[in-house]
C-alpha cells in the first residue's frame, strides 16, 4: 500500500534553531550583498527612518515590515526608534528563520511572521488589526501589477488615518526614457563591480552560504517548493506605483527620495 502521507511544511519563524549570532552574520553578508546591487542602499533606510520619526514623532508606533527578508529594516527601525515595535513578514523560509534570529534580541518588540503577501487573507495573520506605518524594500517587484494594487489596498486598510506607506525600490526607466535607462544600466553595472571587488557575495552565492547551515538547510527544498511557479514578473514603472496607490485609498503620493531609477514612494492614508 502507498503512504500518502507527508510530513508538515517546517514553521520558518520557530524550527529548527539559528543561534542568533549565526542569524546577525547572515544579515550583514546580505546588507553587504544587497549594498552590491543598490547604490546608496542605507540612504534609503535613512529617508525611511526619517520620515517615521519627522512624520510619527517620538511615540509608540508599529511598523509592519513587508517582504521583510533576513530583517533588515526591521533591524534598523528597531535600533533607531526605541518606542517603535515591528511586525516582520516575508514567505522565504530561509530569510523568515535568519530574521526570528537576529532580532530575537528585542524580544516582544520583534514579531516574525510567515505570510504570503499573495493570498487573500494576508492582514488576517498579522496579529495586528492596524499599524502605523507600512516599510518595504527591494522586495514588492515580484508582485504581478494585479497584486501590487492588491497589497497596497490592504495596507491602506491596515493604517490608521495619518500613517504612511514607504516602499523603497528600483523602479526602472521606461521606452520614453531611453538615455536615462542606459545611464542607471550603467551605473547599476559600476555599482556591482565595485561591490563584488570589495567581497560582496553575489545573490546566489549568499543563498549557497545560507543554506550550509544546519538549521537553515532543511528549509532550502520548502523555499524551492514555495516559489517553483512564481518567476519575476515584467517591471511596474513608477507612474503605476503612484496610480495604484491612489487607487488604494491613499490620500497622497508621492517620492520623497531619487537617485536615478532608484525611488523612495511615499504615500499617506
Amino acid at each position: 500500500m502507498t503512504d500518502l502521507t507527508t510530513e508538515p511544511a517546517p514553521d520558518p519563524t520557530t524550527a529548527p534553531p539559528l543561534d542568533p549570532a549565526e542569524a546577525r552574520r547572515l544579515l550583514d553578508l546580505w546588507d553587504t550583498q544587497q549594498s552590491a546591487y543598490v547604490a546608496y542602499r542605507e540612504n534609503r533606510f535613512q529617508v525611511l527612518l526619517d520620515l517615521l520619526s519627522l512624520h510619527l514623532g517620538d511615540r509608540p508606533i508599529t511598523v509592519l515590515d513587508l517582504a521583510c527578508g533576513p530583517g533588515a529594516i526591521s533591524a534598523r527601525v528597531l535600533a533607531a526608534l526605541p518606542r517603535a515595535r515591528c511586525v516582520a513578514v516575508d514567505y522565504d523560509p530561509v530569510l523568515l528563520r535568519i530574521a526570528a534570529g537576529a532580532l530575537a534580541g528585542h524580544g516582544d518588540r520583534i514579531d516574525v511572521r510567515d505570510v504570503d503577501l499573495v493570498a487573500d487573507d494576508w492582514a488576517d495573520r498579522l496579529g495586528v488589526d492596524q499599524v502605523d506605518a507600512v516599510l518595504s524594500s527591494t522586495a514588492l517587484h515580484w508582485l504581478t501589477p494585479t497584486q501590487l494594487l492588491a497589497v497596497y489596498t490592504t495596507a491602506a486598510g491596515l493604517l490608521r488615518p495619518g500613517g504612511i506607506l514607504l516602499n523603497a525600490d528600483h523602479l526602472h526607466f521606461g521606452p520614453e526614457h531611453p538615455t536615462l535607462a542606459a545611464v542607471a544600466q550603467r551605473h547599476d553595472e559600476r555599482t556591482q563591480q565595485a561591490g563584488f571587488a570589495a567581497g560582496a557575495l553575489r545573490y546566489q552565492d549568499w543563498h549557497t552560504e545560507a543554506a550550509r547551515v544546519p538549521a537553515l538547510a532543511a528549509l532550502v527544498a520548502e523555499r524551492q517548493r514555495r516559489f517553483a511557479d512564481r518567476p519575476k514578473p515584467p517591471d511596474a514603472p513608477l507612474e503605476f506605483h503612484l496610480a495604484a496607490l491612489r487607487t488604494a485609498g491613499f490620500t497622497e503620493v508621492g517620492t520623497v527620495w531619487q537617485y536615478l531609477d532608484d525611488h523612495v514612494v511615499f504615500a499617506r492614508r
